[in-house]
């Protein structure tokens, strides 16, 4: 059992924004820290007040962390960048809000005494005195604490104040990660109701302090509890909107819920707003993830209507289909594509909603046209299996309208020749030369893409063609009138061209194309290769032309395109299922990278200065086996380490090169001890990504490390807490299970069950009504000689009419062949028996509800999804039934799902 924490994210738009820049304007972007950490940084969007990014992302957390702050900065070239403001949302916040938190926030501005970060390591103790009790205050040491210099670094000291006395520690220079180990003693008077405070400061030789946070312990809870040691979380100091101090830690004054701002600043109120809004759309999702064991009978359930097909009696998928909203139904279609594609049956599962989707649908023209869970779905799979496959297509002609940066319009309304420049000395261009220019690029771009598709069939995922073979042939079959010739292209076009490519070249960022967003020319470039890229995909169609009439320059390209296009489904489709499997078994032995791209890699030897110039490009592949480099992409690789050698991926702190997008990979070499290797990113989500994918692929590594140094080894210590023990265990704790979710992520078989499951849940009512409205036919019949099933309700009762078929006749008898409930396939012993299920060390707790009796023999956790008698042959569900199945526990009493 495994609990999960994610953050979906989608950072939408910004609003009257301040100007920051002497044009008038600004050039905003979005940092996200997640408890003062950066993970994402947005693509600057440049000259503007209200700037629109739209950009997503998923991010896993441990379920320990506290807040997630935006912050929307201005980026300025000779400078640092200018601090617009700040949306902050607590846990709380979120976890207030299950479907999450939509809507604007006002920014706030960025109180330096409110940017705290890190932890402090206390040991509190009452100790016995001459005349009374004393107060003793060990402090030891604290770590990731903010650097408040222009060195990246700070220089901390603690102040201790308690009943009137302050009493302070020594300054350590230059360090994010200071150690102390002083103590402190203060008299304590019994009854005495004044809080312990423990602050900690930057030292400034010439200015003021920095605050560096705070620790509020309640000592009437420390008398009770006489000695606490522990990590202390460093709160900021609210004292100028709040007079009360806010106690924090284990012996703290208030719950952390009574003094974190559990609401947002929205839109609603008069006072904020002077620095802007910030549009988010953020959803908190807690997790708790149980053993394979306890999801295989929802696994099987699903994988068996999938394997039988539209023909099958289930109609499972159909009732999730039907009774999922609009604002989900992208999410569920993901979660059972990623579970089908895991059990390898994501062929199988889109072609059963095919015919689904074509069983309802009358008209040829409105074919896959809505959002259903067949479009959903496709579009997620085309994604998941066909990302690589789209960067070996689009990415050169992508690349090439970034570098040229043409003005291209084709609308005569909104041609504007001042844009242009002068084609000549000085002759401006008129309308009719910059009409047919942009014609010639925009044909020379459209004739690259569609050469470049024409030869890509071999290219094309396996899975893929497969799949698109299916959905032509269940269309063909569908529509075989000859006025219907083209409806089986348009079919694959509308995901294809539609749903993949086009969205693609709109937003190139967005399908990880390019790192910024593209300019306005550029954008209207894209846009316009968008358009007739889509012409191409209906087939030329009237409508399509009456639409734009301006388009019509690029109909001769358009109609070649068609015929290209048509050519070239044709041999997609064209794949036999030994082809299939040969194109998969080559594709399997290549290993595909999980990264790549180029990094400055630094190995520090002897005692010389680490500096910024030491690093050496290369070009760097991670895959499934070993992090390897080499000169340039095309050259022999070098392997530098072996995934399984890898011990921990994080970050180095800033000062230790001058840079905030160093990482480091701790592995072991061949005689086991620990090395570190450097590598310096470009940007704080080129960090984040490699530092995602590395912990991924190391997850399962066996000696994975606690703890960490995120400084160097310079001269004779760590230059993070100055400690000279080379081989010192670490002063910052790792952060593995701190990732981005990526497209060619892993797949996480029980989770995608555990989320399902959560979601059937949720829907519970509308399938029972659903339900109620269907009959499902009879389950095939229980082969010969074996025993026929016997089903009870809750409180062990015969369910005359269960919601997931009439198991039983109207004297309570059962019917054999019937249908069992939503936790497996039909369950005659034999059948249970080949699936190589044994009695779970808990049935002892469970009875049979038929009263047999042998209770001890029952499959199955009592706690899962479904327990099952030998004696009996009773198949029943534990207590996390979908749909109000039960088993009797040993007190007798029926447990309601």
């Amino acid at each position: 059992m495994a609990k999960r924490s994610s953050l979906s994210i989608r950072i939408v738009e910004g609003k009257n924004l301040p100007a920051k820049d002497i044009t008038g304007s600004s050039d905003p972007y979005c940092i996200v820290k997640v408890d003062n950490e950066p993970i994402i940084r947005t693509a600057t969007v440049w000259k503007t007040l209200c700037p629109f990014w739209g950009e997503e992302y998923e991010v896993h957390l441990p379920p320990t962390f506290h807040s997630v702050a935006f912050y929307v900065m201005d980026e300025d070239a000779l400078s640092r960048d200018d601090v617009i403001g700040k949306v902050c949302l607590t846990r709380d916040t979120l976890a207030a809000h299950p479907k999450g938190f939509s809507g604007w926030a006002h920014l706030t501005e960025v109180d330096p005494d409110e940017e705290v970060q890190g932890e402090i390591h206390l040991r509190l103790e009452v100790v016995p005195g001459t005349r009374a009790c004393r107060l003793r205050c060990s402090v030891l040491e604290a770590r990731d604490l903010a650097p408040k210099d222009r060195n990246g670094a700070s220089d901390p000291f603690v102040r201790v104040r308690y009943n009137g006395r302050t009493q302070e520690t020594s300054i350590v220079k230059k360090s994010c990660y200071p150690r102390w180990n002083e103590t402190f003693e203060f008299e304590l008077e019994e009854g005495a109701a004044e809080a312990l405070c423990v602050e900690a400061w930057d030292w400034d030789l010439v200015s003021r302090n920095d605050f560096l946070g705070k620790v509020v312990v309640n000592v009437q809870r420390l008398w009770a509890a006489q000695r606490e040691e522990g990590w202390f979380r460093l709160q900021p100091d609210q004292s100028k909107s709040r007079r009360e101090e806010k106690p924090s830690g284990p012996l703290a004054l208030y719950s952390a819920r009574k003094w974190r701002n559990s609401s947002v600043p929205t839109s609603n109120g008069s006072a904020l707003g002077h620095l802007g809004s910030l549009q988010l759309e953020v959803r908190l999702r807690d997790e708790t993830v149980l053993p394979s064991s306890c999801y295989q009978p929802l696994v099987q359930l699903l994988c068996r209507e999938v394997k039988l097909g539209h023909q099958g009696p289930g109609q499972l998928i159909s009732l999730i289909e039907e009774t999922t909203s609009t604002e989900c139904r992208q999410e569920v279609a993901t979660t059972l594509l990623k579970l089908f594609l895991g059990q390898g049956l994501a062929k199988d599962f889109l072609d059963l909603l095919f015919q689904l989707e074509l069983s309802r649908t009358c008209e040829a023209n409105t074919l896959f046209r809505s959002n259903s869970l067949a479009s959903k779905s496709m579009e997620s799979f085309l994604k998941v299996a066909g990302m690589r496959y789209l960067h070996g297509v689009l990415g050169p002609i992508i690349d090439r309208v970034f570098e040229e940066k043409k003005y291209v319009e084709l609308d005569p309304s909104k041609v504007e020749v001042k844009d242009v420049g002068c084609s000549g000395l000085h002759r401006p261009q008129t309308e009719a030369e910059v009409l047919e220019q942009s014609a010639q690029t925009l044909r020379a771009h459209l004739g690259a893409l569609l050469s470049a598709l024409s030869r890509s069939v071999r290219a094309c995922p396996a899975v893929v063609r497969a799949t698109f073979r299916q959905l032509f042939r269940r269309v063909r079959e569908r529509f075989p009138s000859a006025q219907d010739e083209n409806v089986p292209f348009i079919a694959v076009t509308s995901f294809l061209c539609l749903r993949f490519v086009s969205p693609a070249i709109l937003a190139p960022k967005l399908f990880h194309l390019r790192e910024r967003h593209a300019d306005a020319r550029t954008s209207r470039t894209l846009l316009l290769l968008a358009k007739a890229v889509q012409n191409v995909g209906n087939m030329d169609t009237p409508a399509s032309r009456a639409k734009e009439t301006w388009m019509e320059p690029l109909q001769p390209t358009v109609r070649q395109g068609v015929a290209q296009l048509k050519d070239f489904i044709t041999k997609l489709v064209d794949i036999q299922e030994k082809d299939e499997l040969d194109l998969q078994r080559a594709l399997s032995l290549q290993a595909p990278p999980v990264k790549e791209g180029p990094l400055f890699i630094h190995r520090t030897k002897g005692k010389g200065p680490l500096t910024s110039s030491s690093f050496k490009k290369l070009h760097f592949s991670l895959t499934t086996e070993a992090l390897s480099f080499a000169k340039t992409p095309s050259s022999k690789k070098s392997t530098l380490i072996k995934l399984a050698n890898i011990r921990a991926a994080e970050k180095v702190e800033e000062k230790s090169f001058g840079s905030s997008h160093v990482m480091q990979a701790i592995y072991t070499d061949d005689s086991g001890r620990l090395q570190t290797a450097y590598l310096q990113c470009k940007c704080v989500n080129e960090l984040n990504q490699w530092l995602s994918a590395l912990r991924k692929v190391c997850i399962n590594n066996t000696g994975l490390l606690g703890s960490y140094h995120p400084g160097v080894f310079r001269g004779d210590k760590w230059s993070c807490c100055h400690q000279r023990d080379k081989t010192d265990l670490g002063c910052n704790k790792t952060r593995s299970w701190v990732t981005l979710q990526e497209w060619n992520d892993p797949l996480d078989h029980d989770l995608e069950a555990q989320l399902i499951y959560r979601h059937l849940l949720g829907v519970e009512a509308a399938l029972r009504k659903q339900q109620r409205t269907q009959r499902f036919e009879p389950n095939l019949p229980g082969a010969q000689g074996e025993t026929p099933t016997v089903e009870h309700g809750p409180r062990g009762k015969p369910r005359a009419n269960g919601p997931w078929g009439s198991p039983w006749g109207p004297t309570g008898r059962a019917v054999p062949g019937a249908r069992g409930p939503p936790g497996g396939p039909q369950v005659q012993p034999s059948r249970l028996a080949a699936l190589g299920a044994e009695p779970h060390p808990g049935a002892a707790d469970v009875r049979c509800p038929t009263g047999c009796a042998a209770p001890r023999q029952v499959l199955g956790d009592p706690r899962a999804l479904s327990v099952f008698c030998l004696t009996s042959s009773y198949w029943g569900a534990g207590p996390r039934s979908l749909l109000g199945w039960g088993c009797q526990g040993s007190g007798g009493s029926g447990v309601q799902g």
